[in-house]
């Protein structure tokens, strides 16, 4: 539960979260018409169904549509699926990428603190001062 709050924050904060909805709306209302337009797709949940395994490329075979306005619809809903699954990758995958340079910078600058007083350190924080420097010479 904490990670799927830690990445609604993401998504809010870069504003991907108004392409992911987006995208959401999209895929109910594409349901919507296909269930409207398809005689074999009986209810709305059979059209949410299809648009599922349209988004996730999976395409069982168990529901298909075949009036050219569904065809059309599910072209688009898996190109928007690509691109905004595409966006949600990249915003998650940068803000890590971010968080760990943040960290390594933060561990930098405790080690450089720790240099500049180098005189005042007892010789146990020196010991654990080098270690430290050769764990980031190897990594």
């Amino acid at each position: 539960m904490r990670k799927i709050r830690l990445i609604r924050r993401i998504l809010k904060h870069t504003g991907a979260d108004k392409i992911v909805f987006g995208f959401v709306g999209f895929m109910l209302v594409t349901a919507l018409v296909i269930w409207a337009c398809e005689p074999e797709i009986h209810t709305y949940r059979e059209a949410l169904w299809y648009c599922f395994t349209v988004v996730s490329t999976i395409g069982f075979g168990d529901v298909v549509v075949r009036t050219p306005i569904s065809r059309g619809l599910s072209v688009a809903l898996s190109i928007y699926a690509i691109v905004t699954l595409a966006i949600f990758t990249g915003v998650i995958v940068n803000y890590y990428t971010q968080l760990v340079e943040l960290r390594q910078q933060e561990s930098l600058a405790y080690i450089m603190e720790k240099l500049e007083h180098l005189e005042k350190l007892p010789k146990q924080e020196l010991e654990e001062l080098s270690n430290q420097i050769r764990r980031r010479k190897k990594g």
